[in-house]
């Protein structure tokens, strides 16, 4: 089983550390300078990167994952030897790290290791012939104007002639894609494009989008110090208008997983819809959820220190000082759009929305207990709730255990959990 870490509201780094041989008096690190290209060989799915390195003013990197659209993201602490290389990665409760040789100038190899799990990597120089970091765009694929620029999403039809009805699919937290993968992971579970799948067999089209700076929206990124909660809410309602204008479609849903979910809510409050279905959506504010997370996460110190800056950043306050081992999560520049995401409570957002609505929650997720399932029926009680036994926060089934549970994050040949679609479907088919 692949053993990848997930945090859920971090944007993960990997963090490069390079080596190379001495240089005649030039820096060593000069040795290494350039594009390499290569491989985590994670099981039967290696999973291809591309680094780049330079060394003008100082020792910098970033990497690209073109299967994930992840492209040219930044990396730090780099480092340089003359023959051992060493990638790591500080995030609050996980171990990251690449360490390998310098076979020659043209080679490295490696082990790549996330908390215990190790597999092996490689690194070729230079750029493998047609790879771009660009994702493969579908046939069907659709776009709409913001006021950030252009967004791109997946129509997917039945196979039946239409009019159908349609289902807007909101992805969740991070840089995540519009199957429901998060592009800082080595792996996919394509949980979101398994609900679109479904949908679409059982008669019911679908559009699905990637966030802002993933997959075929990763040229939309908007600066993090600029970033708004509104702004995915804006995002969402631009494509629900799109929705209510074509004629192909009839009853209009909407589908929003974890983060989605509120920003769903928000959506449907103002551009309107027919169905709502919460999938793993929070039932209470961004941070309590949160504090809730890091609980068995931090240290006691890292748990106090986190806990102080969000009730600063409750009140309206941004918190200049934040510690190296805090800042993934709550880095300055990141503290306007969490000011901005804490302003709402799904339990009032919820209160708002008077059109039949799905709340499902499973017993297994690690990042949204089955408590906030609850918060959000007592909310509004003529929502219907749904409790799946042993599925997790990405809709697949998994153990209770930490680290197991998570192994299922990238493992995109599990199912949906059973139950799951059977359940939305009778829920989008009755006739209310």
């Amino acid at each position: 089983m692949k053993k990848i870490i997930l945090l859920m509201l971090t944007v993960s780094l990997l963090v490069l550390v390079a080596c190379s041989d001495d240089n005649e008096g030039a820096p060593i690190e000069d040795k290494v300078v350039g594009t390499w290209n290569g491989a985590i060989e994670v099981e039967e799915d290696p999973l291809n990167i591309v680094i780049e390195l330079d060394n003008e003013e100082e020792f910098t990197g970033n990497i690209s994952i073109p299967i994930q659209g992840l492209n040219e993201f930044p990396l730090t602490n780099l480092k340089f030897d003359g023959e051992e290389i060493h990638f790591e990665m500080g995030l609050p409760g996980q171990e990251v790290a690449f360490d390998g040789e310098l076979k020659n100038e043209e080679q490295i190899e490696g082990t790549y290791t996330q908390d215990g799990e190790e597999y092996p990597f490689y690194l070729e120089r230079g750029q493998l012939a047609g790879q771009t970091g660009d994702r493969a765009q579908p046939d069907h694929m659709l776009s709409v104007e913001t006021d950030h620029g252009e967004l791109k999403g997946e129509l997917l039809l039945p196979e039946e002639e239409g009019p159908y009805p349609i289902a807007l699919i909101i992805p969740g937290s991070g840089p995540t894609d519009r199957d429901g993968n998060t592009t800082t992971l080595p792996g996919k579970n394509n949980s979101l494009k398994m609900v679109a799948e479904s949908l679409a067999e059982n008669g019911i089209a679908s559009i699905r989008y990637s966030k802002r700076g993933a997959g075929e929206n990763q040229e939309a990124i908007i600066p993090e110090n600029e970033l708004r909660f509104e702004d995915f809410v804006n995002d969402a309602k631009a494509w629900l208008h799109k929705i209510h204008r074509d004629e192909r479609f009839t009853k209009v849903s909407v589908i929003g997983h974890s983060q989605g979910s509120l920003v769903g809510m928000l959506a449907m409050q103002e551009a309107g819809a027919d169905y709502f279905v919460s999938l793993a959506g929070a039932g209470k504010s961004i941070d309590e959820v949160m504090i809730d997370q890091l609980t068995d996460q931090l240290n006691e110190e890292q748990f106090n220190e986190a806990k102080s800056v969000l009730d600063q950043l409750k009140q309206g306050e941004t918190v200049e000082d934040v510690s190296t081992e805090l800042q993934s999560l709550l880095a300055p520049e990141l503290q306007p759009f969490l000011i901005s995401w804490m302003q709402y409570d799904p339990t009032e957002e919820i209160r708002e929305i008077s059109k039949p609505i799905l709340i499902v929650q499973g017993t297994n997720d690690l990042q949204i207990a089955e408590s906030n399932a609850n918060n959000l029926a007592n909310a509004n009680l003529d929502a219907e709730k749904l409790i799946i036994e042993d599925m997790n926060h990405v809709l697949k089934d998994a153990p209770e255990d930490r680290m197991s549970n998570f192994d299922t994050y990238t493992n995109p040949e599990l199912p949906l959990s059973g139950g799951l679609m059977d359940g939305i479907l009778d829920f989008l088919s009755d006739e209310k």
